[in-house]
């Protein structure tokens, strides 16, 4: 009878402690979970498919033809000659001959392309492009889920940062509250003062219970990212470079070498231009050799031949297809993922340099606020022995106070902007896979 409450209290014990991951782990989880992975995953399998199926274009191309149809054949066989001899026999000249009958046809037919006017080229070529559309697409998603991760699990980190200062101000000022009482009964300091640190203090809490609701909030945003029941927690902190990275030069040139939408487009460059010699084969004959055999001889009529090969040659001369139109919108279609690229250039190289200027940013915030947070601290102390000594005002003592919060808060906001626009610097120059490195180099953490 007690199996049942102690497995039910054993499942509340583990739905209460989180999951820890560190950042390298949970990027790994989240290609796994994801969903719009999956699909970029599938759609790079279904173009290798295709692609593969296309290197079999040139091969011949063997086919059953089984036909069972009904026929009435009619023939007249003059005499010449022999009519007078015929007559004498009763026989009428012209002979005429009719027959019908069902009749089962099955020949088997091979045609191999010889000459295709560049289609068959065009077509493997095509479909190695959409192949490489499917991989650059696999891997820009990847790394806007790396993007999407790291916002989200710095973000946890910067959730937990906040509550615990928040929580560090509530207890100091409950704590200055409490001596703001002791020195209001000894008429040391006046009620103005006391109701001034009530004041601060119920701020305070306010502001804990605000921090804790936003970091329940982000927990669970981490924790349906990864498709996971029960909370995440990070172990990978917030962390700065103190150091400038590679110069912005460095960056934009990886960006416009390995970024995936620049590959893509690419890719539809190249698909267009095989379209166009798609278009332009419909121009041109085509040469093969073809091959056919009688599967049922003994129903084979008079003109029908046992087996026979050959060399053909088709050219259209008149199409029911606007040829020229069709060429026409192939060359647009062409300029216009050209357009695309060049402009995809462009954008990315903005972006480039936004990111990048973004991070350097960041860095000089934080370590600007470093030396703030020791000065703040220091206020902090002083304020709070020239209260007690009757030299300083409990307005001083809570701003001193709400100084340092603010400043601690500011710095792991910063840790968190550097972060995440180090994320965007490393999706935008294509190199997402190397946030891990950054993450050891890192001499700042929190």
């Amino acid at each position: 009878m007690l199996a049942l409450p102690l497995i039910c209290i054993s499942a509340q014990a583990q739905q209460q402690f989180p999951q820890t991951y560190s950042l390298a782990e949970a990027l790994q989880r989240l290609y796994q979970v994801s969903d719009a992975f999956s699909a970029s995953a599938a759609n790079v399998r279904g173009k290798q498919a295709l692609s593969d199926a296309s290197a079999s274009l040139r091969l011949p191309e063997i086919s059953l033809d089984a036909r069972y149809l009904k026929f009435q054949k009619s023939l007249e066989l003059p005499l010449g000659s022999l009519a007078p001899v015929a007559t004498d026999y009763g026989i009428s000249s012209p002979l005429q001959f009719s027959e019908s009958d069902w009749r089962l046809r099955p020949s088997l037919n091979v045609v191999l392309p010889l000459y295709t006017g560049g289609k068959i080229p065009a077509a493997q070529a095509a479909a190695a492009g959409a192949l490489r559309q499917a991989d650059a697409e696999r891997r820009q998603q990847a790394q806007i889920l790396n993007t999407q991760l790291v916002q989200a699990y710095f973000g946890e980190q910067l959730a937990q940062k906040a509550l615990a200062v928040r929580r560090d101000v509530r207890d100091g000022l409950t704590a200055h509250l409490a001596d703001a009482q002791k020195l209001e009964r000894a008429g040391l300091i006046t009620k103005a003062q006391r109701l001034q640190a009530t004041v601060a203090r119920d701020t305070g809490e306010r502001e804990y219970q605000k921090a804790s609701n936003d970091r329940d909030s982000v927990v669970d945003t981490l924790a349906q990212l990864l498709h996971s029941d029960t909370p995440i927690q990070g172990t990978t902190p917030l962390f700065v470079i103190s150091t400038p990275l590679d110069t912005l030069r460095t960056f934009r040139d990886a960006a416009l070498l390995q970024h995936p939408q620049i590959a893509r487009l690419r890719a539809v460059s190249d698909q267009a231009e095989q379209g166009v010699r798609v278009a332009q084969s419909e121009w041109k004959p085509q040469v093969f050799l073809f091959g056919q055999y009688d599967l049922r001889r003994r129903d084979a009529l008079l003109t029908d031949s046992d087996w026979v090969v050959g060399i053909g040659l088709k050219y259209t001369f008149m199409s029911n297809k606007d040829r020229s139109r069709q060429v026409i919108a192939s060359r647009s279609q062409q300029e216009l993922a050209e357009a695309s690229l060049r402009e995809a250039e462009n954008q990315i190289t903005i972006a480039t340099t936004r990111a990048w200027n973004d991070v350097e940013t960041a860095r000089r915030q934080f370590l600007l606020l470093e030396s703030a947070i020791t000065q703040a601290g220091e206020n902090l102390r002083l304020q709070e022995l020239s209260f007690r000594e009757g030299q300083a005002t409990s307005l001083d003592v809570i701003d001193a106070r709400l100084t340092l919060g603010g400043a601690l808060i500011d710095r792991a906001k910063a840790a968190y902007s550097y972060d995440i626009a180090l994320a965007q610097l490393l999706e935008i120059s294509g190199q997402s896979g190397l946030y891990d490195q950054y993450v050891r180099r890192a001499d700042k953490v929190l």
